[in-house]
């Protein structure tokens, strides 16, 4: 449904033309709580009004808010719609870019910069990839009214990456709750499983994923009782040649729907996030929220995300996550505690909560 009056807030609605990854999911649970806080007449919403603006390309996309309005403007696509097309159509209006960039020339917006990854680990992306991001990141850090990312860590290294002033970034957390909506589908992935218990994995193949931790440690394990899958993919124009080979024995599914992701996630016997970086870290979030028990690398955001909830280990030490394996497979009361922690912690990271402060942060400038 479209707002009777102009807008107020503009949503750079790029991210709907591709596969969801992270931060897409990110964008569109935020504009999901926005629209049902508008739903509900929520007084932190009273006056706003919203319009994601995709391409031309993508004008029969049905919109699937009700109180967020959807425009199309401008032909192309990509890159290119969002730097040429994207700041004509927004015309001075307030601009709110979800999925780490934005137009270069335009200065009334605010963007969400997820981590600095391109400039911390760019082994793990194409040559391509990070030099854009060495330029358009420090940019967006100038011309934006607002920068907003999601964790303090984030915010420290997006200040130490790109130069961008640290009183200048927010931050909003983020939530696994929209893994509760997704029903179970076993029906695709059950016959590739098998009936042993597995350790489950998930996230896009490249370098600092890292993977390759969770083959080393099991090789340490003799007779191991339990199986590993990893599921998730890479793109190549992103992640160029950086994608991680995985040892035969482990299992890997490749992209998964939501519905098989959510029967993944209620079915392993833990979750394993061996990241070397990371800006935030929602696939544990996630896992948490589905009730099940994690080990995650001990970095600082995971920490701040998860808290006590998580078992940690470090992300270089494969005997360290060998013996950590072992003893939440084979020790129940010990997942018993962990699901209980992972959901008095989900309990508190809700969409709204993000929304709420992501309206917190823009609010100086919506008229």
């Amino acid at each position: 449904m479209k707002s009777l009056h102009a807008p107020n807030l503009l949503i750079n609605g790029r991210f709907l033309g591709r596969r969801a990854t992270g931060v897409d999911r990110f964008a569109f649970e935020t504009i999901r709580a926005l629209d049902q806080m508008i739903e509900l007449h929520d007084p932190l919403v009273a006056g706003l009004r919203a319009e994601i603006i995709v391409p031309e390309a993508l004008a029969a996309m049905p919109n699937q808010f009700r109180h967020v309005g959807l425009r199309a403007a401008g032909k192309g696509g990509g890159l290119r719609w969002e730097q040429l097309a994207l700041p004509h159509a927004a015309r001075g209006q307030l601009l709110l870019n979800l999925c780490n960039s934005g137009p270069l020339l335009y200065g009334r917006q605010v963007t969400v910069l997820h981590d600095a990854a391109p400039a911390r680990v760019p082994e793990s992306y194409s040559r391509s990839f990070v030099a854009w991001y060495r330029l358009m990141a420090p940019r967006i850090g100038r011309v934006s009214k607002r920068v907003i990312t999601v964790s303090e860590f984030s915010r420290r290294e997006l200040s130490d990456a790109y130069q961008i002033p640290a009183g200048k970034i927010g931050v909003v957390p983020e939530s696994g709750e929209h893994m509760l909506r997704v029903p179970q589908d076993e029906g695709a992935i059950a016959p590739t499983l098998g009936g042993r218990p597995f350790v489950l994995a998930v996230g896009s193949s490249n370098r600092h994923k890292n993977f390759g931790l969770v083959g080393e440690a099991a090789r340490l394990i003799r007779d191991a009782q339990f199986d590993i899958v990893v599921v998730g993919g890479g793109d190549a124009k992103v992640y160029g040649a950086s994608q991680e080979a995985l040892p035969e024995f482990v299992k890997h599914l490749g992209y998964v729907s939501d519905s098989e992701l959510a029967s993944l996630y209620r079915r392993a016997a833990c979750f394993v996030y061996p990241s070397r970086y990371e800006g935030f870290g929602l696939p544990p979030v996630e896992a948490l929220a589905l009730g099940c028990p994690v080990i995650a690398s001990r970095l600082p955001p995971v920490q701040e995300a998860c808290g006590d909830a998580v078992l940690y280990t470090s992300p270089d030490d494969p005997a360290e996550l060998a013996r950590l394996l072992e003893q939440i497979t084979g020790d129940a009361m010990l997942r018993a505690q962990l699901r209980e922690r992972g959901r008095l912690l989900t309990e508190k990271l809700t969409w709204r909560a993000t929304a709420v402060k992501l309206i917190e942060e823009i609010s100086p400038w919506l008229t």
